[in-house]
């Protein structure tokens, strides 16, 4: 079994390439990792598309779910985005968190970074950065953001425990996350398990949903829901790759569920009121405001 390091050297050296894929190559495969299957549909993805925020250019068919609409966004947020790509979940956060809010992206592929920082300068938006660095120590200060999403990620990195440890470092008190992740019912084949691809493809990466859950229990995470739970069904030309004919019967009939979920949790704590701008009308009758009032 290879160690943490290594196995995260898998993941960024995967993904550098995946940014460089087109979108629907990406969406045809685990991840962006494996081999596209020949079969015409999207094995993870949910579609975006309709989605408010969205950026087509942004979205390279990497993700497992919608975190951001269940993530309960309000104007004037602070929202990171944990593994944040070519930056879409975090410019449909932006949508939600408005101008006065803040959306920072966290990746560790730099090339990610770059076309994250790229897409957000062709929309303009001032209010979103991209952060490089590890989600297991992220590069952000204690009791920062509202909200947390993520998008396929958590099932990445060979500590999840410490990612769930450092997501309750950065949240506020009374603050909360969204996040959308591969788990398991029952065991995957060894040869699924310990193949790179197969990791870098957010498959053998995925711990059982009990042993994901409880993780975020002990951190002190309250109010769990799975917000949202699919199916995931990797097609028999995929799995062909690892297994034999008679394999792929037997991991077909045994039972093995592979899942994508939404979570949604709260850190415990009072949310902090954010204080609220007074709009004066300059139109309004009888306003007394004008330019050397010292009201403007």
């Amino acid at each position: 079994m290879k160690n943490e390091q290594e196995l995260k050297d898998i993941v960024k050296n995967r993904y550098a390439k995946i940014a460089e894929q087109g979108k629907a190559e990406n969406a045809a495969s685990c991840c962006g990792a494996t081999t596209p299957s020949n079969k015409v549909y999207n094995i993870m993805m949910d579609d975006y598309s309709e989605t408010s925020g969205y950026m087509e250019d942004a979205d390279l068919g990497l993700g497992c779910g919608l975190p951001t609409q269940f993530a309960k966004i309000d104007k004037g947020d602070t929202v990171i985005d944990l593994g944040s790509g070519a930056g879409n979940d975090c410019f449909v956060a932006r949508h939600e968190t408005g101008v006065e809010g803040k959306v920072i992206g966290i990746d560790f592929t730099p090339i990610m970074i770059e076309k994250a920082r790229a897409n957000a300068e062709k929309l303009g938006y001032n209010n979103v950065e991209f952060r490089e660095g590890d989600i297991d120590a992220m590069p952000v200060s204690n009791d920062v953001a509202d909200v947390i999403v993520s998008n396929c990620v958590l099932n990445l990195v060979p500590n999840k425990q410490k990612v769930i440890t450092e997501i309750s470092r950065v949240l506020k008190p009374g603050g909360h996350f969204s996040i959308s992740d591969i788990v398991l019912e029952g065991n995957l084949p060894d040869a699924l398990k310990e193949d790179a691809e197969m990791y870098a493809g957010c498959v053998a990466g995925a711990i059982q949903k009990t042993e994901y859950l409880q993780y975020i229990k002990e951190a002190g995470f309250q109010n769990i829901v799975i917000q949202k739970e699919k199916p995931i069904v990797i097609p028999n030309d995929i799995l062909e790759k690892y297994l034999s004919a008679e394999e792929v019967k037997g991991f077909n009939n045994a039972g093995t569920g592979i899942f994508s979920i939404t979570v949604y949790a709260e850190k415990p704590g009072t949310k902090t009121e954010k204080p609220k701008l007074k709009m004066v009308d300059l139109q309004e009758e009888g306003s007394s405001c004008t330019p050397n009032s010292g009201c403007c």
